[in-house]
């Protein structure tokens, strides 16, 4: 049984980018748990929407199938304005409990700050000889927040891994749907549209109806 922790900076972000391949790890038989850092909501919400967006995770990790998903709730927005430090041993405390063999979370280019900071702190976490039983590390993309990368800034998101993800496509929607307030509007990439439309064009780079992108940061093989 291969152990997965996807880590990602809101509520539906571990959707958005890896949910289809989530879905596909379940199928087979593998332990598939999520660690959000930021609550998603304190920039613009009230305080009380902090546990509906929690419930929302809540219901989305069960459509999907996750064994579980672990709430951090530190300030929507401001990650970048903690000591990295602090949010480096957030990862590493979930790194520590699941003691994953893959590794997924966003691309340190995104647009989005909170993202960048959870990128490098799960690089950080999971270094060779802290995690010595990683096998795989790897960084999705986000929709409206990968493809709005300031395009100096570390350069453009160059997938070379291709999951197929045709049988789960619906699931990571139906688990989507669980974040309605979330959603947006076509044509926006985050709208089901989107996300479905998105799948599509990376499904027929590589001789698929639907596929999710990668790129591997390092993987381990023997």
């Amino acid at each position: 049984m291969t152990r997965v922790l996807v880590v990602a900076a809101h509520p539906d972000d571990e959707l958005l980018g890896p949910g289809g391949t989530l879905a596909r790890h379940i199928q087979d038989g593998d332990e598939v748990q999520a660690v959000v850092l930021a609550d998603g909501a304190t920039s613009r919400y009230p305080t009380e929407m902090v546990p509906v967006l929690a419930e929302c995770a809540a219901r989305a990790a069960k459509v999907l199938g996750l064994t579980a998903i672990h709430l951090a709730r530190l300030p929507d927005q401001q990650l970048d304005t903690l000591p990295l430090l602090e949010v480096t041993r957030t990862v590493e405390a979930m790194v520590d409990q699941v003691r994953p063999d893959v590794v997924y979370t966003h691309f340190p280019g995104d647009v989005n700050n909170d993202h960048a900071v959870v990128a490098r702190a799960a690089w950080t976490a999971c270094r060779p000889y802290v995690v010595p039983r990683l096998r795989r590390f790897a960084v999705y993309e986000t929709p409206s927040s990968t493809e709005w990368a300031w395009p100096l800034a570390g350069g453009a998101f160059t997938p070379e891994l291709f999951v197929d993800v045709s049988e789960t496509i619906e699931v990571k929607l139906a688990a989507l749907q669980c974040y309605e307030g979330e959603l947006r509007p076509y044509p926006h990439p985050r709208s089901p549209r989107a996300v479905r439309e998105r799948a599509a064009y990376w499904g027929s780079k590589v001789g698929r109806s639907a596929a999710e992108a990668f790129q591997v940061l390092r993987e381990v093989s023997g």
